[in-house]
């Protein structure tokens, strides 16, 4: 009798440890794109044990696109999704307390073909340009507002048509159309086919007065989160940044992702791997809120209220640092 009380003892410490261990591990619900980066880091943490190193237990759910995202965030069904400082803007104005901290700064560029002679914003008039995203996409608008200052407006001057990034990359490639404003996902995978880069997104940003590459697409999430969860957030970042410089060393962490993506050959990997890393952000949290003030001014002028709402300056109390917690 003594001997079965004792064994069931430890059996009952042993399962309390287990229970004890894993109710240890910070739960961060992250809603992702699954044609993301993000995936790709996540799938990395998790394959080299960076999450348990970490003591988090990282969940992931795929969503088709940015909307989706952002409702699972609204409606208390993700923690973290990834979008732009621009919705968090708006949504801050209208009393949503959210923040952002940088993630990429890759935002794409304009893709054409190798024999058509465009290189300048000036030369896009008169020739057909789809936009991938939609008339008030963030990308279409900075180029559009690069265009007014030299005296072009490319809605009219050119003729944009408007349709989701695969059907504009599909019409590119049939000759359809002559150029495209494209993600930098579809930008990589047409560079592979033969396309090249016409018009770089980071120059636009330049030309409207931004001092370097803006990170515009960061993690969104709560300040009553983050205020709840900051340790838990810091060493998130901390093993994304991990996952980031694997991904940056080690060639044979693009496997999963060669794989994910189904590319043909190691030279359209290759463009993939040089995009991603290109758009890793390089400068401080400051320096990102001043450019991105810039580049707001610009977005809210071209767009109007039906892009920023009522805010018309950009409240840099959204960027969050994860060095810091603030």
């Amino acid at each position: 009798m003594i001997k079965r009380i004792l064994f069931a003892a430890l059996i009952f410490g042993a399962s309390a440890c287990l229970v004890c261990g894993a109710d240890a591990a910070d739960r961060l619900r992250i809603a992702i794109q699954s044609t993301g980066t993000v995936a790709w880091e996540i799938e990395l943490i998790k394959a080299r044990g960076l999450d348990k190193a970490a003591n988090l237990d990282i969940e992931t759910t795929e969503l088709a696109s940015t909307d989706a995202g952002r409702i699972a965030l609204e409606g208390g069904a993700a923690d973290l999704i990834v979008g732009d400082w621009l919705w968090v803007a708006r949504e801050r104005a209208l009393g949503d307390k959210l923040l952002f901290t940088p993630y990429s700064s890759t935002l794409g560029a304009v893709m054409t073909r190798k024999d058509l002679p465009i290189h300048t914003l000036a030369e896009l008039a008169g020739h057909s340009i789809g936009v991938a995203g939609g008339p008030i996409d963030k990308s279409w608008l900075l180029l559009r507002a690069a265009a007014l200052g030299e005296g072009l407006d490319l809605a009219r001057n050119a003729r944009p048509s408007y349709a989701a990034p695969a059907l504009i990359a599909e019409k590119l490639a049939q000759g359809e159309i002559e150029t495209a404003l494209e993600f930098w996902n579809f930008c990589a995978d047409l560079e592979a086919r033969g396309f090249r880069r016409a018009i770089e997104m980071a120059d636009v940003e330049k030309a409207l007065g931004a001092s370097g590459p803006v990170a515009m697409t960061g993690y969104v999430f709560s300040e009553s989160f983050a205020a709840s969860h900051k340790d838990a957030l810091q060493r998130y970042f901390a093993a994304a940044a991990q996952a980031r410089r694997i991904l940056a060393q080690d060639a044979t962490a693009w496997g999963p992702i060669k794989a994910r993506l189904r590319l043909r050959d190691d030279a359209a990997l290759e463009v993939y791997r040089q995009r991603y890393l290109d758009g890793v952000p390089k400068r401080t949290i400051g320096e990102e809120a001043a450019d991105a003030q810039i580049l707001y001014r610009r977005l809210a002028e071209v767009g109007g209220q039906e892009l920023v709402g009522e805010a018309k300056e950009l409240d840099v109390g959204l960027f969050y640092d994860p060095m810091t917690g603030e």
